[in-house]
């Protein structure tokens, strides 16, 4: 098995340090495994998209913006 060394900052460490029932490296690697699932599912469900990266960003700025005004 690989290692992996992750860098939290000393206010992280510490709560951390408060649990230490929790096995927090397997908490990062079930992370790891939830966001590599999502992101297999997502690649599926593009595949077959011809949606741009420019496209994705001008729809993503229009609802922001519409949500916005929603909001006000």
């Amino acid at each position: 098995m690989t290692s992996l060394t992750l860098s939290v900052s000393k206010e992280l460490k510490k709560l951390m340090d408060e649990h230490p029932e929790i096995n927090w490296s397997e908490v990062a690697r079930q992370s790891i495994i939830q966001k590599l699932t999502l992101l297999e599912k997502m690649d599926k469900l593009l595949a077959k998209s011809s949606l741009t990266e420019r496209d994705a960003i001008a729809i993503g700025r229009k609802a922001n913006k519409e949500i916005a005004a929603l909001l006000k």
